[in-house]
């Protein structure tokens, strides 16, 4: 599998509508709604669907993401809902960014389907910047939604498993709180179709 550019999303986001829409993931409301309101990192944001509903429960979030136009339809979002001065936006990728704010109380991945060993930097680098006693939230197209779910990617090397991203903190300071395989949903021209999403939520010691 080569490696996905941020020309190849540029020219995936340039369409009017908001290809993952503007409704915030599920997961994302269940597992951060507990989380107190501080400052936060969404790594690989895209449109900002999660960016804005944080902003709008209390958040300063920053959206690092490597394609310009994804950010610019994340801007307008956050102008449209009034939010533009708790939303902030970087291009960068997620295995060399450097965030506008280097200290953060949650750092959130959704859906960040990359090779294994680049999925680990980009945690662990993500990681580094969560403060003591802050959260680390993450949501992924499990690897067993390929005998078991429908959509998402189809190659093995993007699909995480609970043991990898326990291994993935390990030596990084953080507990897990939660790393399991949850039932999720994909909306198709046929409707609902059941999919198979793994969610990480672990808590930086001190």
């Amino acid at each position: 599998m080569g490696k996905v550019t941020a020309d190849y999303w540029d020219k995936k986001y340039e369409v009017d509508e908001f290809i993952y829409t503007k409704i915030e993931n599920r997961f994302v409301v269940e597992y951060c709604s507990p989380l107190k309101p501080g400052r936060a990192i969404d790594l690989a944001g895209g449109e900002g669907r999660n960016s804005v509903w944080l902003a709008k429960k209390g958040w300063t979030v920053e959206n690092i993401d490597f394609s310009p136009v994804a950010l610019k339809k994340y801007a307008e979002y956050a102008e449209e809902s009034g939010l533009a001065s708790s939303c902030l936006a970087t291009v960068a990728d997620a295995l060399e960014f450097v965030p506008q704010q280097s200290q953060v109380e949650l750092g959130l991945i959704g859906y960040l389907q990359i090779p294994s060993g680049d999925l680990k930097k980009a945690i662990r680098r993500l990681g580094k910047h969560v403060v003591p006693g802050g959260h680390l939230f993450g949501v992924w197209h499990a690897r067993a939604n390929l005998a078991g779910g429908f959509g998402g990617p189809r190659d093995p090397r993007v699909l995480p498993t609970v043991g990898f991203l326990n291994r993935a903190l390990w030596g990084q300071g953080f507990d897990v709180i939660e790393c399991t395989l949850r039932d999720g949903q994909i909306q198709s021209k046929e409707g609902l179709k059941p999919s198979i999403t793994v969610v990480l939520l672990a808590r930086k010691r001190g």
